[in-house]
């Protein structure tokens, strides 16, 4: 490495862009860093300052936290000749509070750094043990990522930093020492040992040159260290229940009809007479729901973004959704109403009889959407098998495959990518399902032997326990089996021509065609709860 390049990292140039530079409260900045390479041993550490503290840590560049600190311990003192002990929460008395915690473990246990409890109970982060980062979750449902533990250094957002420093009434500081070496010498770098401390706004830094021992592998180093502080926001913009200003909900306006003069009647639920008129949607708004399961569940009649939001809804019909206007605005944020407007049409036909009896007259009345009907059945498919076998014929979907099930509905269009997942999740739900090593209990090892497949056991355990009238529910799931195969999993050809002859996809929609096939679906849940309840299958 030359003289040159030496010199400037000396100088410490970089690191002066880094200390000067002014961060927004979107940026995620580095609280934690420990990186010892080469000729460099970067370190930042920090501390939450009280506000009365701010002119006593900018009066010198010396740390007024240390890494080792933050842990409880007990002091002794004397107070009028009498020996006091007093517990210090962070092991130090001057008010000042860890923001990392660094944990050691005297080499036996791997150390680690933790994020302040405070910090994170103040934000409500659930912590992704996978991808180490701490994600917080508003008012909508939506994630974002907070906090960020990477190999060496841990990164914040600051706005929820300052957010929780208005509460506080603290500073942040950020302590840094950035140490450069050099294999030359001062007098071959043409530079002097000299240092200074110097104050500028809310950061104060020394910067010092100096020539090492001769045991060292190197001659020169240079040494930037200080601390850096960050003020609090107003505890109005806090974001914190009670010191936050409230601010007023902004809604949409949507469409609820048109007038004589065919211009479009736009209104929400502060205008007059309007809260319970309903509010027409493409069915395709509800897409977004059914792809993020882990999130969403759409239900009969209810949306739910798990405990934190529910809207009543009427999906009761083939080719839309509809809404009271009065819950779209209750219900929804701001984000969530513009996602429902660019899905808004103009009213055609009223709510289906199913909503209305359960809105308006209060009458508990059953689904009659095959979707709903077929999740209700699977469900009492499983307290069947409870109740009289003990033992489930369709083997409970792992956590990776429930997906498949929530997400099961009649599309919103043709499709063919909606149509091939959703023929591959019924699929999953009905034959990859099964509950084979039951069902072998109930053949011979020779059947079992010579009749591989889910199927072929379902159909020879029947016919062993004398159960009637199987041959249109087995030859269904051949069918449905050998679509998925030429479909869904592999590359489409003859066989997909042929399945799909037999489904008469050519002549029809494809959203016609899979509300056959769940219909027929829902014949095989019903019958098989049949022959569960009467008892034709023995127990395990």
């Amino acid at each position: 490495m030359s003289i040159d390049v030496d010199r400037n990292r000396l100088s410490q140039n970089k690191m002066f862009e880094w200390l000067r530079d002014t961060p927004q409260l979107t940026d995620m900045v580095t609280v934690n860093l420990w990186d010892t390479q080469g000729n460099q041993n970067y370190n930042i550490y920090c501390a939450l300052i009280p506000s009365n503290q701010v002119e006593s840590a900018l009066s010198n560049p010396s740390w007024d936290f240390l890494p080792d600190q933050g842990m409880p311990c007990a002091v002794k003192h004397h107070e009028n000749g009498k020996e006091c002990v007093e517990y210090l929460r962070y092991g130090i008395a001057n008010g000042i509070e860890p923001l990392i915690i660094v944990r050691e473990f005297y080499g036996l246990r791997d150390d680690y750094h933790e994020i302040s409890e405070e910090f994170r109970l103040f934000h409500r982060l659930y912590h992704d043990k996978k991808a180490d980062k701490y994600i917080k979750i508003d008012d909508n449902g939506d994630e974002e990522v907070v906090v960020l533990v990477e190999s060496n250094c841990i990164k914040i957002r600051l706005k929820e930093i300052c957010q929780f420093l208005a509460i506080k009434e603290m500073y942040l500081s950020i302590q840094f020492d950035f140490k450069e070496f050099s294999k030359y010498s001062l007098e071959e770098l043409e530079i002097q040992k000299s240092g200074s401390d110097h104050r500028e706004n809310l950061i104060c830094w020394g910067h010092y040159y100096g020539n090492l021992n001769s045991g060292s592998k190197y001659q020169a180093f240079s040494r930037l260290f200080g601390v850096r502080l960050f003020p609090p926001l107003p505890k109005s913009k806090s974001g914190f229940w009670g010191f936050a200003e409230e601010q007023q909900k902004e809604e949409i306006k949507f469409i609820i009809g048109i007038n004589e003069n065919g211009d479009e009647i736009l209104a929400n639920r502060y205008d007059t007479d309007y809260y319970c008129t309903p509010v027409h949607f493409r069915k395709q708004v509800l897409d977004k729901y059914y792809q993020q399961p882990s999130k969403y569940s759409v239900e009969d009649s209810i949306l739910r973004c798990g405990n934190l939001w529910n809207l009543y809804i009427d999906n009761h019909h083939d080719d839309k959704v509809c809404v009271w206007l009065g819950d779209l605005g209750r219900d929804l944020s701001y984000k969530e109403q513009l996602h429902w407007r660019t899905h808004n049409i103009l009213p055609q036909g009223s709510v289906s009889e199913t909503y209305f009896k359960r809105q308006i007259l209060a009458e508990a009345t059953d689904s009659e959407r095959p979707e709903h009907i077929f999740k209700q059945r699977y469900h009492d498919l499983k307290k069947s098998c409870d109740k009289y076998l003990g033992w489930q014929l369709l083997l409970p979907l792992d956590s990776d495959d429930k997906h498949n099930f929530q997400s099961l509905r009649v599309p919103a269009t043709d499709e063919q990518r909606d149509f091939d997942e959703l023929v591959q999740g019924l699929t999953k739900i009905l034959i990859d399902s099964l509950n084979e090593k039951q069902l072998n209990k109930l053949i011979s090892s020779e059947q079992r032997d010579n009749n591989p497949g889910s199927i072929n056991r379902l159909q020879i355990a029947f016919t062993e326990c004398g159960v009637q009238d199987t041959a249109d529910h087995i030859n269904f799931l051949r069918k449905l089996q050998n679509l998925r195969s030429s479909s869904a999993a592999h590359r489409k050809g003859s066989n997909y021509r042929k399945i799909a002859e037999h489904f008469d996809c050519e002549n029809q929609s494809l959203r016609v065609v899979f509300t056959q096939i769940l219909c027929q679906a829902l014949d095989i849940l019903n019958y098989f709860i049949g022959i569960v309840d009467s008892g034709q299958i023995s127990k395990s």
